[in-house]
This record gives structure tokens, C-alpha cells and sequence, in this order.
């Protein structure tokens, strides 16, 4: 597991008027209806971005996070992995994730992650123009793999997430990554290094980042150590997306 109840997301380092938040229930093009939490920025800048949770799901952490990302005017929705098995209840960290997992496919995050797009994108989402993704742990490769999903991306971002994970779909990346690294994570630094040679030679727009001695999960306002480097963590997402605003492919 990445984040328990007790971790919260950084502050980033430039916060506009508090936003709005709404539980939500979204539907897949499977009929599946799946849980979700929307952020709806005090001063909107047309871009929106989907959060991909770590392997429980929607929890507290990331519903905080998108009023975050709203901080910054973005318009943000945190999705949950669970619909088709778990049902639509909130979790704490007594929830057992693991049966769940095992039941979940690429595809299945797919679609979900299509109907957050779609939302996002809908007036009652903010009619977004560039729609970026965001994970974290298992999120992190499965926002990667949204780049090759179809969703028409402006890029895709990821933290501590597992290359091999996403090897499968270099071929059909359309949009460029943001790969975040904890240089004292469990996947060894090899691991990304041939990953950024794969990506390379597949011709992926990327750019990666690794924090030397930072551990996994390194992303959580409680670890006042790791302050620095998730105020530069912030700063390259927020510099990504404005770099690649409008070039949605």
C-alpha cells in the first residue's frame, strides 16, 4: 500500500482560492458505475487532470489531492478502481485491496480512466481543453499507460510507478511522460534506466526525475524531511503541464 489514512498531499507551492469538491459516480462504457471525487477550481485555467490512486483505490489522500491540483486551477478528479467489485462504499485501511487487484485489467482502468476524461471535458467538469493524468505507486505505470489509451492526452504523469508495468504499450504512447523517481524506492534505479532507453528508442517524449535517498510514497506532507523535494516534485508537474498545454494529440 502507498499512502495510508494518516498521509497527506504537499501543498503546492502556488495556491489560488480554495475549491470546491463533490463526491461523484461515474459510468464506463461497460455500464460499470465507479466512485470518484471532483475539484472545481476557484479560478479555472482550462486544463484538467485525472489522479490515479495506489493500488486501494480512492481514499482520503487523493480526494485531497485534487482540491490541490484545484489550488493551482485545475480542474481534477480522482478516480477509484474498485466499481465492478467493491461497489461504491468508502474505504479505510482496513479494506482489503488485494482480491480486488487481482481482478482488475489494463483495459478495465482504460475505460474508467476514459469516463473521468469525459467528464472532465463536460461542462458539468469544466469543459476542460488539456486534460493530463497523474498516479502514484501502481497509479504512476497505469497514468503512463493512459498515454497509449486513446484518451487524447497533453501528458501523462507518474511517481514510483513499475516500468515493466508499462513496457507492454511503448509502442502506442501518444503523448509525452513525466517519470518521478524515489531514489530509495524498491524498484532499483536499472529498472528506470532501462526504461528511459526503451522509451528512447520508441521515440516517447519523456523527461524523468530521480530524488536521491527519498523512499516510496516521499510525496506526503508528514514527511517534513522530504519537503524539498515535493516542492520540486510540484514544480515539475506544474512546469509539465504548462509546457505541454495545448498539443493534445
Amino acid at each position: 500500500m502507498c499512502y495510508a489514512d494518516d498521509a497527506l498531499p504537499p501543498f503546492p507551492p502556488i495556491r489560488g482560492g480554495a475549491p470546491d469538491g463533490e463526491q461523484l459516480v461515474l459510468a464506463s462504457a461497460d455500464s460499470t458505475r465507479f466512485g470518484a471525487y471532483g475539484a472545481h477550481p476557484d479560478r479555472a485555467n482550462g486544463a484538467g487532470i485525472v489522479i490515479l490512486p495506489d493500488v486501494r483505490g480512492l481514499h482520503h489522500f487523493y480526494e485531497e489531492l485534487a482540491l490541490r491540483f484545484g489550488e493551482t486551477g485545475l480542474q481534477a478528479v480522482a478516480m477509484d478502481y474498485f466499481g465492478r467489485t467493491a461497489g461504491l462504499e468508502p474505504r479505510d485501511d482496513s479494506f482489503e485491496f488485494r482480491p480486488h487487484l487481482e481482478k482488475l485489467t489494463p483495459d478495465q482502468i482504460a475505460q474508467d480512466t476514459a469516463a473521468a476524461v469525459a467528464w472532465l471535458r463536460s461542462p458539468a467538469g469544466g469543459g476542460c481543453q488539456d486534460i493530463f493524468t497523474v498516479g502514484f505507486c501502481f497509479g504512476g505505470s497505469n497514468s503512463w499507460n493512459q498515454a497509449a489509451a486513446g484518451h487524447g492526452l497533453a501528458g501523462s504523469i507518474g511517481f514510483y510507478g513499475q516500468p515493466q508495468r508499462t513496457q507492454p504499450f511503448l509502442a502506442k504512447i501518444q503523448s509525452p511522460l513525466l517519470i518521478l523517481i524515489a531514489g530509495a524506492d524498491f524498484t532499483p534505479g536499472e529498472a528506470y534506466a532501462e526504461f528511459a532507453t526503451q522509451l528512447t528508442k520508441a521515440g516517447v517524449d519523456f523527461e524523468s526525475h530521480t530524488y536521491p535517498g527519498a523512499p516510496h510514497s516521499f510525496f506526503d506532507r508528514t514527511f517534513a524531511e522530504h519537503q524539498e523535494a515535493c516542492d520540486d516534485a510540484w514544480g515539475r508537474m506544474l512546469d509539465f503541464i504548462a509546457r505541454h498545454r495545448s498539443q493534445v494529440n
